[in-house]
This record gives structure tokens, sequence and C-alpha cells, in this order.
């Protein structure tokens, strides 16, 4: 009945019939991209928003949930989940893992809305607490899905966010980075978040994320999007720096766009549910480098198409996108 809600799906077709349309959503030339872009992503939250978990399962059916972190993202975001959800994890053991995760990654999600993007001296009392409550219960969750789906990398890759969140530790978030490396070693949502981990604001050195990210994109086959860690290393080092021309180096945009034709510009790059959030990775991080060629490649590719993350490291996400966009389609 779910299809291949459990194992992986194919590469999509150059004209991709579940495409959504943009044409109505534009504005200035510029659209939100809802839902990956994609019409069964859009019939899966619009089920999950009806409280219908019939009718999330039968639109996840072309999707691999254990490894589609996209997908799962798409779900967590989705206000109410967290009231129904439960009587699947209890209702539904055929199923039970899936719902599990949704669960828990949903609770991460709802957990860090608690807490805010407000600097931790700004967070109030009540907020930690709401925040731990989630997060606990997410743990909860997530490991009970790996333990029912071994094969799965997903649940991994929440459980390095929850345990960043509730400050668990860089020994115990590394056995979890591991154990999702040991799913599959390349996975580059995985490593964006041990990217993350390794940033000075979370206990890591200077230049160390960025040395990660180097040796990453050294495994990395040509096409693959492993390659985004080096644009993210980027827009980390510029986030943590003081000076707004951190990326203001030859060598640093010729870094950018070796990554960017290794990954993203690549023919064997695969458009994948969501594609644009990687190509906007790299339109971020060459637009801050004032890198022009393939900036304009980038953001041509993109035809407009507003992602929010990473574009909310800005102060205003939708107007910087909106300038880098007109900047660079000239």
């Amino acid at each position: 009945m779910l299809g291949r809600l459990f194992g992986r799906g194919g590469e999509r077709p150059a004209e991709d019939p579940y495409a959504l349309s943009a044409t109505r959503q534009r504005k200035n030339g510029t659209y939100t991209l809802r839902a990956l872009g994609d019409r069964r992503v859009l019939a899966s939250v619009e089920a999950a928003d009806a409280g219908d978990w019939k009718g999330v399962k039968a639109a996840l059916g072309s999707f691999d949930l254990g490894r589609d972190h996209g997908v799962l993202g798409e779900l967590a975001e989705v206000d109410g989940v967290e009231e129904w959800i439960g009587q699947a994890v209890e209702e539904d053991a055929e199923h039970r893992a899936a719902a599990l995760l949704i669960s828990g990654a949903r609770h991460v999600s709802w957990g860090w809305e608690a807490r805010t993007s407000a600097r931790a001296v700004d967070v109030t009392q009540e907020q930690w607490r709401v925040f731990g409550e989630r997060l606990a219960l997410a743990e909860e969750q997530l490991l009970a899905a790996a333990e029912l789906e071994p094969e799965w990398v997903t649940p991994w890759r929440q459980l390095l966010t929850s345990g960043r969140g509730l400050s668990l530790g860089e020994d115990v978030n590394r056995v979890r980075f591991g154990a999702a490396l040991r799913r599959d070693p390349l996975d580059l949502e995985v490593h964006i978040d041990w990217l993350a981990q390794l940033q000075p604001r979370w206990g890591g050195e200077p230049g160390e994320a960025l040395a990660f990210a180097r040796e990453a994109l050294g495994r990395a086959p040509q096409g693959h999007p492993l390659g985004c860690v080096i644009a993210m290393a980027y827009i980390e080092e510029w986030v943590e720096s003081d000076d707004a021309d951190r990326l203001g180096s030859d060598e640093i945009r010729a870094e950018l766009r070796d990554a960017a034709d290794h990954s993203i510009l690549h023919p064997a790059y695969v458009r994948r549910p969501g594609w644009q959030q990687d190509f906007s990775m790299f339109a971020m991080a060459l637009s801050i480098a004032d890198e022009s060629h393939t900036a304009r490649r980038v953001f041509r590719a993109l035809d407009g198409a507003y992602t929010g993350w990473p574009w909310t490291y800005f102060g205003d996400p939708e107007g910087q996108f909106a300038h880098r966009h007109r900047h660079n389609r000239a």
C-alpha cells in the first residue's frame, strides 16, 4: 500500500510531472517554494494539516522517509501534527516507526519554536522548560524509530539537532554522527548538521568546520550534493565573523566556484524534490563573496525560488534574496 515509503526512489525525469507551478505565486520575479516544489509532498503536507494519517501515507508512497530529510522536514513544520500523530504511533503497528519518526521530528521543530531564535540570554525560563520537554520527548521517539528501522538515517540526523539543543555534549553527538554516517557516508544533511556542531558558538574551534567541509568534498563523487558543505562552511564563517568582507578574496571565490562545478552544476547532479535548497546555499555564499559568473548561473537555475533557509541567516531574508536575485539575473 505504501509503495516505496521505506525504499529508495529513482531519479526524477527532466520534465517533472510532479512539479508545482510557480506562475501564480510570483511577486517581483520571486516566489516562496512550497512543499519542496512537488505535488506529492504538498499532498502529504495537506493531509498532515488535516490530521489524515492514511492520506499522509498514501502521499508518501514514492518517497523513502528513512532517508529523505526534506520530506520529513516538511511534515515536521506542520502545526498541529503533534495533536494527532500519537494516535498513529499507538494504533498503526505496521507503520509505527514512520509515525514515531514524524512525531519525533515534529517535536524537535516544535521545541525550537518554543525556544525561538533569540540569543540564549534572552530566552525565558518558561521557554527553556518547554523547549527541554519537547526535545526530551523527541529523543525518546527518535531512538525508538531508529531501533525499529536500523537502516534509517533520518532519525540520527534529527538526534544530532536535539542533542545539540539539550547540550548533551560533543561525545554524545559524535556517536550519533558516526551512526548516521554508517548508514549513509555521503548524506548532505547529516554533514551540514555536524558543520553546525563544529562552529565556535557550539564549542568548535575556528577553522575546524571548513577543514571538515573540505575533507567531505574530497570524498564526494562528481554531481553529488555533498559539495554544498563548502558553501555552508563559508556562510557559517561569515556569520561567525565580525568582518562583512570575510568571503571577499579571490581564493574563496575560486573555491566556491570549484565546489559548485563539482556538485550542483555538474551534469551528473540529480534534481530531486527540494533541489532548490542546494542551489540556495551556493547562491547565498557566492553572492556574499561578490562572485558574479557562477552566481548568475545558480540564480538563473533557481528562477526566483525562495527557500527560506539558509537566507534566514539575514535579518531580512526575503528582501535579501530578492535583491541578490535581481542583481545576479541582470
